[in-house]
């Protein structure tokens, strides 16, 4: 009998021991990831967790496993609070705390950023479902701020989505050249601007079919090519003449 009972607890002993040492992995690849993002050695998280790298492979078969064992509650969290959100009053004003919220948090974590933007671009997916969830909670709190009229109807979800990707990345490029610096949050009030009703829409010129063609310096209409004598700087009459009085108002400013 006592025989059995300490087989059965040297049964016991290794899963133990293997239940910290998974512990002890996961809280270390959870703060080298959020300092250095996906780009940690496996290594380095080994080494930190006090374990030898065989002991994290065991547990995790690559460095992507373990990357989104490590995200993917921080993912369900951002989805369950828009989710939370969807039926609060103030749609609009609701829709832009909640992206300054995750460009906040998420700037903080590059672990977080990484996530973001490898499930947009769809290169990676920190568990089945989480990246969709995500952009589906997104989407709704989207919708409704278009249908109160605080946010511009021409924007669908993947524009946000790569909004929020570049904002968290100039966030985090703002932090390391200025800590502390008021400046931060700037890009995210810039990307919260540029989301909101307003009375124009901004209008790239054109891309030249060619390095030779020229284009009008006022509403950049493609010229044609002079044969003979100067090329033209104009499309016509209009703009020659909206030029010109441009060119009197700054010099008598």
């Amino acid at each position: 009998m006592a025989v059995g009972g300490g087989a059965a607890r040297g049964v016991l002993r290794p899963r133990a021991d293997a239940r910290r040492n998974r512990a002890l992995v996961l809280q270390a690849a959870r703060s080298a990831f959020e300092e250095q993002g996906l780009g940690v050695p496996l290594g380095e998280i080994a080494r930190r967790a006090g374990v030898g790298a065989g002991t994290v492979y065991r547990h995790f078969p690559s460095k992507e496993a373990l990357f989104r064992a490590t995200i993917v509650e921080r993912i369900e969290l951002f989805t369950d609070t828009a989710r939370d959100l969807i039926d609060v009053e103030d749609p609009g004003g609701v829709f832009f705390r909640f992206l300054a919220s995750v460009v906040r948090l998420a700037s903080q974590n590059k672990a977080l950023c990484d996530a973001l933007a490898a499930a947009g671009a769809g290169r990676l997916e920190p568990s089945p479902g989480v990246g969709r969830d995500f952009d589906e909670a997104l989407e709704a709190l989207l919708a409704r701020a278009q249908q109160a009229g605080a946010v511009r109807k021409d924007v669908g979800i993947t524009d946000l989505r790569a909004l929020l990707v570049g904002c968290l990345s100039m966030e985090q490029a703002t932090a390391a050249a200025n800590p502390g610096s008021a400046a931060q949050g700037r890009m995210t009030a810039l990307m919260c601007d540029a989301l909101r009703v307003g009375p124009a829409v901004t209008k790239l010129p054109p891309e030249a079919r060619n390095r030779n063609e020229s284009r009008c310096e006022v509403c950049g209409t493609a010229l044609a090519v002079a044969r003979t004598g100067r090329p033209a700087r104009f499309c016509g009459g209009t703009c020659r003449q909206k030029a010109h009085r441009a060119l009197r108002r700054t010099r008598r400013s």
